[in-house]
């Protein structure tokens, strides 16, 4: 359903420059191309092919290939300064859409649900204004046109393959459209943004038999509900209550008769939490747990488990000029919600882990227009003023880190 719980906003676009408003439409036209052409991580061949080839038609250095799919470019200003990095993610979600617009997916069970065509066409849109106005800014801006950030991540490959290098990136910005805000507002912290991401899976082997003779076998059911119960302690009874964490199971998959006990039982889950400190910890006590409990059953397990995402940690000084930055461009009645959390994870994370820098959230739900439905639905959409203003806030960005 659409949510009802965000507020209706007068967004006032006057702080947006002249030659941004006049993108505008070509802003929109390049991210309904995007949308109707979505594609899964490291398979974003089209989508970085029309990213390059508008980077070619302005000029732009750029690089193709990177982890596999990845793009690169950079624009330099008029005079030798700093380099900041402008990151934006480019994959699609496994999803059939559903919305009846005319530029939706026209690749089956594939659709862009979590705005990542948005955040492509943004830093597109900021790549072209730099570098019409190079004389606005010093030093250099690296785009980095990321794959696979809904999995398997492409940062860390992109990391590895050197786009933090030659030149040495200083800073690194990134943004998400984000349904949860109404148009017309910023979520920008300092610190802990989003939530580590940590996956599990764990099958439980006990021995199986007839239902209506249970002592003959160690019921894999009973033991995997112990370990259920057990689980949701990790975080009642073991982290400090003032610091936050999620310790969830997903999946439950046991059993194929009404009179026959299970001899396995599978379990799959996920874990987050903000603080970096509590890293390895959920997966050390989730494995007391178990070793415990199946021993205290005779059961056996195999528990895989994986620290997927670290948690996305903005560096106070670049949050700072970036909250004022959006203060500048951001006129309405809410503007910058500075306490703006969620334990959803992103590999925006290994870039931060690199350089100082920071992720922020950009408004994008429009209940008016019934666009408000949240990401990852198979009937997300966005209001496409916002990609106007996360041009302004970029270019702004750089104009302010990178002084001329």
């Amino acid at each position: 359903m659409v949510s009802t719980s965000l507020p209706a906003l007068n967004v006032n676009l006057s702080r947006i420059r002249t030659a941004i408003q006049a993108l505008q439409p070509q802003l929109v036209e390049w991210r309904r191309v995007l949308h109707q052409r979505p594609e899964l991580g490291f398979q974003e061949e089209l989508t970085a092919g029309f990213v390059a080839q508008k980077l070619r038609e302005w000029g732009i250095p750029h690089q193709t290939g990177i982890a596999q799919t990845g793009v690169v470019a950079t624009v330099t200003g008029s005079q030798p300064g700093p380099v900041l990095a402008i990151r934006a993610d480019m994959d699609a979600l496994p999803i059939q859409e559903e919305n009846e617009v005319p530029y939706r997916s026209q690749h089956p069970g594939k659709m862009h649900a979590c705005g990542h065509d948005g955040h492509t066409t943004i830093a597109l849109g900021t790549a072209y204004y730099l570098s019409q106005h190079p004389e606005r800014f010093a030093g250099t801006v690296k785009f980095i046109f990321q794959p696979a950030e809904e999995g398997p991540g492409g940062a860390e490959p992109m990391i590895r393959e050197g786009v933090l290098q030659n030149p040495q990136v200083d800073a690194v910005i990134g943004l998400h459209l984000w349904n949860n805000l109404p148009l017309g507002t910023v979520g920008i912290r300092e610190g802990a943004l989003m939530a580590a991401v940590e996956l599990f899976d764990c099958t439980i082997q006990g021995r199986g038999g007839h239902g209506a003779i249970p002592q003959q076998t160690i019921d894999a059911i009973v033991v995997a509900s112990q370990v259920v119960n057990a689980l949701q302690t990790i975080v009642s009874r073991n982290v400090d209550p003032l610091k936050a964490g999620v310790v969830t199971v997903g999946s439950f998959h046991a059993g194929h008769a009404n009179n026959v006990i299970a001899d396995t039982a599978r379990l799959t889950g996920t874990v987050r939490y903000f603080d970096p400190s509590l890293k390895g910890f959920f997966r050390e006590r989730m494995e007391q747990i178990i070793s415990g409990i199946c021993q205290s059953y005779g059961a056996t397990y195999h528990l895989d488990y994986d620290e997927f995402y670290p948690p996305v940690i903005n560096d106070r000084n670049i949050a700072n000029l970036v909250r004022s930055i959006a203060e500048e461009v951001i006129e309405t009645p809410i503007g910058i919600v500075p306490d703006c959390q969620t334990m959803g994870g992103e590999d925006m994370s290994y870039f931060l882990q690199e350089v100082p820098g920071c992720y922020f959230f950009l408004g994008a739900a429009n209940l008016s227009k019934g666009l408000a439905y949240p990401h990852h639905h198979p009937r997300f959409d966005f209001d496409e003023t916002a990609l106007g203003m996360g041009v302004e806030i970029f270019a702004r960005c750089v104009e302010k880190f990178c002084q001329a």
